[in-house]
């Protein structure tokens, strides 16, 4: 009489466990790695093409930059935007990491405020902190309404323009805090100088 190992009966080839795994993983990467993206990426240019797509300013079929990413200005036309930390490098966008009480800090502060004094003919104390301050990205896109003000005569003399045509400008751009009440009135400060450009001297 022969006897019947039922264990050998109830434990799954290793063939059929094969099958499952590569099923499981078929399945998993069809509906995570594929459906959902494409779902997700199909709303987002649906419902948000402009975000969706960077949030990318074109003028006359050329791109520019993005609203969302601040870019350097140095020449006197133009709104400072705020420091970087990352160089206004997206690719490496992060804050400087350093303490309030580290010495490097204190110096590089103190040489911005230097600069801003020179450069806008202002006191110190007149000096909005975003403008010697770095973000937390590194490329914040947006500065204060104090810190666009404090630059109207600068730019307003390069461009041979009024102080009032650039004040104007200036709350022509200005966003209001998020919801009504979330964060403060600032200005972006690319959008605000590519509308600059738009104007003849």
């Amino acid at each position: 009489m022969n006897t019947v190992h039922t264990e050998h009966l109830l434990q799954p080839s290793y063939a059929s466990l094969l099958r499952a795994s590569i099923g499981l993983t078929i399945v998993g990467l069809g509906l995570c790695g594929f459906l959902y993206s494409a779902t997700a990426t199909g709303l987002g240019q649906l419902l948000f093409p402009a975000q969706a797509n960077g949030s990318l300013i074109e003028l006359d079929g050329k791109i520019l930059g993005s609203s969302l990413v601040a870019q350097p200005f140095t020449d006197p036309k133009y709104f400072q935007a705020r420091p970087s930390a990352a160089n206004y490098d997206p690719m490496a966008m992060a804050g400087s990491n350093m303490a309030r009480t580290n010495p490097e800090l204190t110096k590089m502060i103190e040489q911005r405020i230097a600069d801003i004094e020179v450069r806008e003919h202002i006191e110190r104390s007149q000096i909005p902190s975003d403008l010697v301050t770095a973000s937390g990205s590194g490329i914040d896109p947006e500065i204060s309404l104090k810190s666009a003000m404090i630059q109207v005569q600068r730019v307003a003399a390069a461009r041979h323009l009024s102080d009032q045509q650039v004040i104007e400008l200036i709350q022509q751009y200005t966003l209001k805090p998020t919801f009504g009440v979330l964060g403060q009135q600032r200005i972006n400060v690319l959008e605000l100088n590519l509308a600059l450009d738009q104007i003849r001297e």
